[in-house]
């Protein structure tokens, strides 16, 4: 056998050719092996059994191949298997093709594209290298059997034309079938085989019906403008509305930029047009910056919901250079806030803001630890004149406007004592400096240095038990000390206050200088966990503040309010199975619970599913003149190989109502892709009406639409 393929290994130059589906360039040899070989006389070459021929990426398989060298022909008897790479794959009874393998004719022959695509005809033509001319063909990606079953789908073509340079499949006199059912007639038509990313042409349509909007179609078109940029252009034709949804995107050497927008038509409201604009990008800079920009802008605050482009009911705008290593964070941004809330005023919020920012860390040497300093520059403008509050319910100056410089510096050292104690040592020294304009009720300019120290102890205590399952008990106390005294300056930065795991040894819980706690705290609580090898975890947490004198900026509901804070307890359990439970509260001696979140996430193989649940007593200084509490449901379940379902539910305790709703059933199996959606939002207000929406697509796999998940795949006992 050896002697044999050494043989056919001399006989290399006898088939010069070039690689499949590209444009002749440069000659390439065959390479032969086969079981057995024989040349008759000096001009044909007969290798027969298990014949494999090499070339490039090349690969063919077959019974026998004979090479006549006076007319340059192959003549190939199969059953044959060409694949060129793991992307085309022709199986074919027999085949008579010239040395190049550029032109030839294939009988019986079945061409598939990426493991998805089929295309079967009774003789594929090979033409220039580059196209395969198909009559009378069979287009499909479902699994086809030998029963003589019709598959779910196909697309039955007169002549069919694959452009392997190109990537791209031309039919004519096309019909597309279901389950052998003639349902739609094109004279021509083009489609992009699954092999290429990116082509221009139409995307899954999806039909809608909107309560608002009435009933329409979505028919997305997708224009590719180069390897780096594409335009996808989306008219939405409904019976109260003409919409077109646009998208571009382009991306650059240092980075990538997006736009989305809509422009609108509609009977919905007064205004002739309506529309929405959203920029985002992101650019790598010299010496590590990013430049990155987000921009949002719509022409009434009722659009986007109107559209269901966002749920979001205030907009934020940025555009922010920014650093980040290891030892260092430093951002400049300017921020611009529109609030699309009818209860809420643009011109007295502090819509504009500019912020700029560094903070650095160092390690000294002579006296161990780990040190930090930063410096903040702040503002933040609004559009109003007013130097007083009017009579709207925020109790905050309109047209108060607020710069600062804000610096801090701080060092901490951990030290282990005897019997596993652990020491900690914190300092810190911040200067604050603030001016405010139209303002009658604070300072105009005011300025004052902060100190701060505290010292903390932790005693960790571990177990670990016979089979593997390891607890962790620390208890934890502090004591720390803040000086100054309070600045008679306006609370704009901490009007929201959270008490958590992650700031409870903190020497100030406000979110930002503008607000400082002050005076002697100090903090206890303890922290238990348990770790298991079979994957279950459980971690619970409790923690309580006392101070010598209270803060008045501490709202009602932070948990912080008085000398001695509410107890803080959160948990979290973890299964092998994949669920998550995760909770968090607040409770007061006096008047019980002020604020409680709750998270459950289960993911599995055939289930997803994240609940939560957020309670929120009344708060005056948070504009909360009652409880809020809400559950939000998002899942969805895979009941069986091709179905599955899902659903979304928002429920407002508080109102005892609904606020949105949805549902969603979906069919899914290797060639086929269909999905039916109703959601139903239930809120209204001044700008918002209730409205139902319905939307039912049908995509079928195997062209540009990726469906790589083998689980969908039907057997022949099961297709039809």
């Amino acid at each position: 056998m050896m002697l044999f393929r050494l043989a056919i290994f001399a006989c290399l130059a006898l088939l010069p050719t070039t690689s499949w589906g590209q444009t002749p360039a440069k000659t390439q040899n065959v390479v032969l092996v086969a079981d057995d070989v024989f040349v008759d006389g000096n001009s044909v070459l007969t290798a027969k059994g298990n014949v494999e021929a090499l070339m490039g990426d090349m690969r063919i398989r077959a019974t026998s191949i004979v090479y006549d060298d006076k007319n340059g022909n192959l003549v190939i008897t199969g059953p044959i298997r060409m694949d060129q790479g793991d992307k085309v794959t022709i199986l074919t009874s027999s085949a008579e093709l010239d040395q190049q393998f550029h032109n030839g004719l294939l009988r019986g022959a079945r061409l598939i594209l990426d493991k998805r695509l089929q295309l079967a005809t009774t003789q594929l033509r090979r033409v220039d290298g580059r196209y395969n001319t198909l009559a009378k063909t069979s287009v499909s990606s479902c699994k086809v059997c030998d029963d003589g079953r019709a598959p779910l789908w196909q697309i039955r073509a007169r002549r069919v034309v694959h452009d392997q340079q190109e990537r791209q499949i031309y039919f004519d006199h096309a019909q597309l079938r279901i389950l052998d059912i003639p349902v739609f007639y094109f004279p021509r038509m083009r489609l992009p085989d699954p092999t290429l990313d990116r082509a221009t042409g139409f995307l899954i349509p999806e039909l809608k019906t909107d309560s608002l909007l009435g009933t329409g179609v979505k028919a997305p078109y997708f224009i590719k403008l180069g390897d780096h940029k594409d335009l996808t252009l989306t008219p939405y034709l409904a019976t109260n509305t003409r919409t077109l949804e646009g998208r571009y995107r382009q991306a650059f050497r240092n980075g990538n930029i997006e736009l989305n927008g809509a422009i609108s038509d509609d009977s919905l409201t007064d205004d002739n047009l309506r529309g929405y604009l959203f920029a985002q990008g992101k650019f790598r800079l010299k010496r590590d910056y990013v430049l990155s920009f987000d921009l949002k802008a719509t022409s009434d605050d009722a659009y986007l919901v109107d559209y269901d482009f966002t749920n979001a009911d205030r907009l934020e705008s940025s555009i922010a250079i920014e650093r980040n290593k290891r030892d260092e964070h430093t951002r400049v941004a300017l921020v611009h806030y529109n609030s699309l809330r009818t209860e809420e005023d643009n011109t007295t919020l502090p819509s504009f803001i500019a912020v700029a920012t560094t903070e650095r860390r160092f390690f000294p040497a002579s006296i161990g630890g780990e040190g930090r300093w930063s410096v903040t520059a702040h503002g933040h403008y609004r559009d109003s004149d007013l130097n007083f509050d009017s009579a709207d319910a925020d109790n905050i100056v309109d047209g108060r406007d607020v710069g600062r410089l804000s610096a801090e510096i701080s060092w901490r050292r951990n030290w282990t004592l005897a019997y596993g104690l652990r020491a900690g040592l914190t300092t810190e020294l911040a200067f604050d400096s603030f001016r405010t304009r139209q303002d009658l009720t604070s300072d105009s300019t005011t300025s004052q240095i902060t100190p701060g120290v505290s010292v903390d102890l932790r005693w960790p205590h571990v177990k670990t038990s016979g089979n593997g399952v390891t607890q962790v008990l620390e208890p934890i106390a502090q004591i720390g000390w803040v000086g100054g005294d309070n600045l008679n300056i306006g609370n704009d930065e901490s009007t929201r206050v959270e008490f958590d795991e992650g700031n409870l040894l903190s020497l100030s819980r406000f979110p930002s200088v503008d607000r400082r706690e002050r005076g002697v705290v100090g903090a206890v609580g303890f922290s238990w966990s348990r770790i298991a090898p079979t994957g279950w975890s459980t971690h619970l947490t409790f923690g309580q503040i006392f101070r010598d004198t209270t803060n008045p900026d501490f709202s009602s509901s932070s948990g912080l309010q008085g000398d001695i804070s509410d107890l803080l307890v959160a948990g979290q359990v973890k299964t092998n199975s994949g669920l998550t439970l995760t909770a968090r509260g607040l409770f007061d001696a006096d008047d019980g619970l002020n604020k409680a979140e709750a998270q459950a996430r289960w993911k599995s193989r055939d289930v997803a599913v994240d609940a939560t649940y957020v309670w929120l007593g009344p708060d005056a200084d948070e504009d909360r003149a009652s409880d809020l509490s809400e559950y939000t449901v998002d899942g969805s379940y895979r009941f069986s190989q091709h179905w599955s379902g899902s659903m979304k539910w928002r429920y407002d305790v508080s109102a005892r109502e609904t606020a949105r709703a949805g549902l969603g059933l979906e069919y899914q199996n290797e060639c086929v892709k269909v999905n039916l959606s109703v959601s139903r939002r239930f809120t209204s207000s001044a700008t918002v009406t209730p409205s139902t929406d319905f939307g039912f697509t049908v995509a079928l796999l195997g062209f540009s639409t990726n469906s790589s998940d083998q689980s969908y795949t039907r057997s022949c006992k099961n297709a039809g």
